[in-house]
């Protein structure tokens, strides 16, 4: 069990999964209460981190006892109905919309007196976007409509990980509480706040300027690992038949088989990582593709709903090609997280965990950089 000591600041997780944000959080901040409905990733989370805290079930049922007296909240809250990969419905979808759920059991506990200084709100990039802004736009008046400034950062976990992961980072401090000058800046900063978050701000009434903020984060640090870096030279994930392989390499597009060519160039084993999709084909019917990186980053982890949507890594020397699915701990450490971290023994499950979760580094680095900062009341130094 990993062991954090008591101290304050205090901090609540829901949907907390696996205490991914707590890891990252780490020791700066104490968490006092979570939650999650998911009996597989709870017990993980016991495992992890204990149960005495824990409040398994669902989100929209928890009893006014035992919502949280804390500094911070955060949530990061099912995310397929904003995704590429989701049906487009939004917060109106059976599962990003539970947010409504949990914005409501924020009210519940403002309305007992219960009200955190700070909220961040974790979940992926095409939010900001999805249904033309609308649900963006909800999700901000949601907030400032109970008292708080808003400001969001867009994140990719590639700065710190080598896997491609963009994620939207909404952060929430209570109107009242006096902000440190050098957590604002006068104006956005490309390198953390998209295109897609400058434009929908630009489309804003002028009112809507009284309650935002252009987070300052400092720099973004330069990532010092590559995919080989984090691979397992011995694992028990069987490898893919020669069959399969051929099948695998008939399905890439030229422009995947010309990724596959460079990895042949290299000296000795080169690792490349290949997601299995359903892409149009000449005839506009959709045909599956297996699309190849082959630039050193993972792609995107997903849960694994299918076969295609777990990641398949590739062995390449010269003509030879070895493949296999990316093992446990491989998705455990292309998502920041510790070694002493005990996953499932199921491997769909451990998968599941990883691809629903958030990034460790990139939590730890808004803590350091934003959230203690404004917790405490002083500007932290960054080292780039």
């Amino acid at each position: 069990m990993i062991n954090t000591p008591a101290q304050n600041p205090t901090f609540a997780e829901f949907f907390a999964g696996g205490g991914m944000a707590r890891a990252g959080l780490g020791e700066a901040l104490t968490c006092t209460f979570a939650n999650d409905i998911d009996p597989a990733k709870c017990a993980t989370y016991r495992t992890n981190w204990g149960g005495d805290h824990l409040y398994e079930g669902d989100v929209a049922k928890l009893p006014d006892v035992a919502l949280p007296d804390v500094d911070m909240w955060w949530a990061s809250s099912p995310c397929q109905d904003f995704s590429l990969a989701g049906n487009g419905q939004g917060l109106n979808g059976e599962r990003s919309g539970v947010f409504k759920d949990w914005i409501d059991v924020l009210g519940r506990s403002m309305a007992l007196g219960r009200t955190p200084k700070l909220i961040c709100f974790e979940n992926v990039a095409g939010l900001i976007t999805r249904n033309k802004g609308r649900d963006f736009g909800y999700v901000l008046r949601s907030l400032t409509t109970r008292g708080y400034q808003v400001g969001a950062l867009s994140l990719d976990a590639k700065h710190f990980l080598p896997q491609s992961r963009p994620r939207l980072f909404v952060v929430a401090v209570r109107a009242d509480a006096p902000l440190t000058p050098n957590l604002k800046a006068s104006v956005p900063n490309p390198e953390y706040h998209s295109k897609a978050i400058r434009d929908f701000v630009a489309r804003q009434p002028r009112s809507f300027a009284q309650s935002w903020v252009w987070w300052d984060i400092g720099l973004l640090p330069s990532r010092t690992q590559t995919l080989q870096d984090l691979i397992e030279p011995r694992t028990q994930q069987p490898w893919q038949s020669a069959k399969q392989v051929d099948a695998m390499l008939n399905l890439m597009s030229p422009p995947s088989r010309a990724k596959l060519d460079e990895l042949r160039k290299g000296r000795g084993w080169s690792i490349g990582t290949v997601y299995k999709r359903g892409r149009p084909g000449p005839d506009g019917k959709t045909i599956q593709r297996a699309e190849l990186r082959n630039d050193g980053i993972a792609g995107c982890l997903r849960t694994p709903a299918g076969g295609s949507s777990r990641q398949i890594v590739v062995f390449v020397k010269g003509n030879e090609t070895k493949a296999r699915l990316l093992s446990r701990r491989e998705v455990a450490r292309l998502m920041g997280l510790p070694e002493s971290y005990i996953l499932p023994d199921n491997y769909n499950a451990a998968y599941k965990l990883a691809g629903d979760g958030v990034a460790v580094p990139v939590v730890a680095h808004l803590c350091k950089t934003l959230i203690t900062p404004l917790l405490c009341g002083q500007q932290l130094s960054v080292v780039a």
